[in-house]
């Protein structure tokens, strides 16, 4: 049999039953469900030392498990001495079985490490049925090495679902084991 992460297994299972009756869909295809998580880091000082890309790049590609890329800028900003072209931040999107290992990891070990954790804001969504979250410091993930850190940076984790609405997305989420701040 091929292997299958176990929060897409738990997908199939049980949420998309718990969010058809919650929501009273009447077929499988209206379920909302989750399409890519898009890790991105904009690494401002990178305008003076190019290194910091190649640092943001390899914490990234650590994190995620897939290669990140460095993204460029698509102007000039001359009081912020940067140049069209130069590169200004790190993204990877990810999709499939590696977007359910990482949400995954996310919530079961990382999420967690985070001090004084009691959950995360629920106003993050965007009208359409996407969540945005700032993790202020990389070290929370297991993966990274803090003897070999830098400089502490933050991240936006996109959740791209096909949900139609916020209530949807974040039930939907919820289920899938974000933890959402209770309020």
């Amino acid at each position: 049999m091929a292997y299958s992460p176990r929060l897409k297994e738990e997908y199939k299972s049980r949420v998309i039953a718990a969010l058809t009756e919650e929501f009273g869909y009447k077929n499988v295809m209206q379920v909302p469900k989750l399409t890519k998580i898009v890790i991105s880091k904009g690494v401002g000082a990178a305008v003076a030392d190019k290194k910091l890309i190649d640092y943001a790049v390899e914490e990234v590609t650590n994190i995620s498990g897939q290669k990140a890329i460095a993204t460029i800028s698509k102007k000039d900003v001359a009081s912020f001495k940067l140049r069209k072209g130069m590169p200004i931040g790190v993204k990877v999107t990810l999709r499939g079985q590696r977007m359910y290992e990482f949400l995954d990891r996310l919530v079961t070990s990382a999420l967690p490490r985070v001090r004084d954790f009691n959950g995360i804001k629920a106003t993050g969504f965007d009208g359409r049925g996407n969540y945005n979250l700032g993790v202020t410091e990389q070290i929370i993930f297991p993966e990274i090495n803090i003897d070999k850190v830098n400089k502490i940076s933050g991240m936006d984790i996109t959740f791209v679902t096909t949900a139609e609405t916020d209530k949807e997305a974040k039930s939907l989420l919820t289920e899938l084991g974000l933890p959402f701040q209770k309020n």
